[in-house]
């Protein structure tokens, strides 16, 4: 049988997934592992690397279960991107946690005056959220003889081939990378005081890297086809090449994503990054990053002893004026505001659980149109927002974000869309697909219900309400 199907593993925050996908771009085989968050201090989240390679071992075991892995003609890797750890050069074995891109233990406070500095080269904005920060406090606190950095995709590509590489999509979110120049940048590196030789070797989204070795039942020596930041990878499965396609990948946290040309973006609300570069060249985004999205209801979920769909359930029809800001470490995009903090206002005798419950979806709706809005005013308008992610199931909320953005909202129906746009890139880069504009990518259509003038209160409403929580 011919080497036609691809294997993509998605590395994410909560679970590691793996979907077998066939000549046709259909997902024939699936699996997933979940994973632990460590939260050891107020404002720290780390996870284990040895949990998170163990995690994509078993996945991708479960999912070749009764598939002949000689079938497989690349592998194509989708993660997690801010997140960063160090491990000894000589033994693989990490040095302390993984700080997740949740993690706010890196005061940047001493670098503030360098702040313009650094978003001018990085495309990033100064804030503990990216990789640069927690690359110094590793280094500072675990030693910088024999030492790697790397994201997770640096993680696991020395874990699947021996080498230190990184994909330059997920290298552009260290905020160690001139996003023009396409390189380490020596001066944020010497800014941040991390010695380029921690750092891996850049590669292209689609390489050159070594084949895999000892990750059964995967044949040692099956290429890696394409690796991709997974909300990168989310922006290529909407085909997200296509001129004035905007998307937002709805999670732990979310991020909203748009083809961009450098020359337009400045300093600001959203990030410029790099979303990809293949044989074709380079494509840089657009993009604004939420911290809290999915986790504002897994928060208010653990607060009231419920699940977070139990919470989404409970939501009344109507908040009747509370809010709840969920800047719980900070608010990123459009703010970044790394000192806010978490609030629900407009409390009455007559609030309960429901009326919390609505505040708590419409915070998630609030902050996805503010990074669009952003978006907008560098591409133009945006009529259709394409939405992916697990809390896109709820219908109640795609119904409440078309309302608050007064725009068309399509919703992938495929739910591991970010495997599926690695899968993409890998399939055509070994040559299982010539033309990814003929994939089917079924959607549902939500459209906005709600008048122009009642949309126009309630954001008016929430800015006053994230006006308050507001410090920087």
């Amino acid at each position: 049988m011919p080497a036609d199907h691809i294997l993509a593993i998605d590395q994410g925050t909560s679970a590691t997934k793996a979907v077998l996908v066939d000549a046709s771009a259909t997902i024939v085989a699936r699996a997933s592992t979940p994973l632990t968050l460590g939260t050891p201090r107020p404002g720290w989240v780390e996870q284990s690397a040895d949990e998170i390679w163990a995690s994509v071992c078993s996945s991708v075991a479960a999912c070749l279960t009764g598939h002949d892995p000689a079938r497989v003609a690349a592998v194509a890797l989708s993660t997690q991107r801010e997140s960063l750890l160090l491990w000894d050069r000589a033994t693989g074995s990490p040095r302390g946690p993984l700080l997740s891109w949740q993690d706010q233990r890196t005061d940047c406070t001493d670098l503030r005056s360098h702040a313009r500095r650094v978003e001018q080269l990085s495309g990033l904005p100064l804030d503990p959220m990216f990789s640069a920060a927690k690359a110094r406090w590793l280094l500072d606190m675990y030693g910088r003889d024999s030492a790697c950095l790397g994201t997770v995709d640096a993680w696991l590509l020395f874990r699947l081939t021996g080498e230190h590489v990184t994909e330059i999509g997920n290298a552009a979110r260290t905020q160690l990378f001139d996003v023009r120049a396409r390189d380490w940048s020596p001066e944020l590196l010497e800014l941040f005081g991390v010695p380029p030789e921690t750092l891996p070797e850049l590669r292209t989204s689609v390489g050159p890297f070594a084949g895999v070795r000892g990750v059964r039942p995967l044949l040692d020596g099956t290429p890696i086809g394409a690796v991709m930041g997974d909300s990168h990878a989310a922006l290529f499965a909407h085909a997200g090449w296509r001129a004035g396609q905007v998307k937002a990948t709805y999670g732990t946290g979310s991020s909203i994503m748009s083809r961009g040309d450098p020359s337009k973006w400045s300093p600001g609300a959203v990030c410029l990054t790099l979303a990809w570069e293949d044989e074709t060249g380079p494509t840089h985004a657009f993009e604004g990053n939420i911290r809290s999205t999915g986790a504002t209801l897994t928060w208010l979920g653990e607060f009231l002893g419920m699940t977070p769909s139990a919470v989404a359930e409970l939501a009344a029809d109507s908040s009747d004026g509370v809010h709840l800001v969920p800047a719980f470490g900070g608010l990123a995009a459009p703010w970044w505001d790394d000192h806010a903090r978490g609030s629900i206002s407009g409390l009455t005798f007559a609030t309960r659980l429901p009326q919390v419950a609505r505040a708590a979806l419409e915070a998630i709706a609030f902050q996805v149109e503010d990074v669009v809005s952003a978006i907008a005013t560098l591409t133009g308008p945006v009529e259709t927002l394409l939405v992916d992610g697990g809390p896109t199931a709820n219908r109640t909320l795609m119904q409440l974000q078309a309302d608050t953005s007064g725009r068309a909202v399509a919703r992938s129906l495929t739910a591991e869309l970010s495997a599926l746009g690695a899968a993409h890139l890998a399939g055509r880069f070994v040559g299982v697909w010539d033309d990814l504009d003929a994939l089917d990518r079924p959607r549902e259509q939500y459209r906005p219900a709600e008048g122009l003038d009642s949309r126009q209160a309630r954001m008016a409403a929430w800015h006053r309400a994230v006006g308050h929580v507001r410090v920087g």
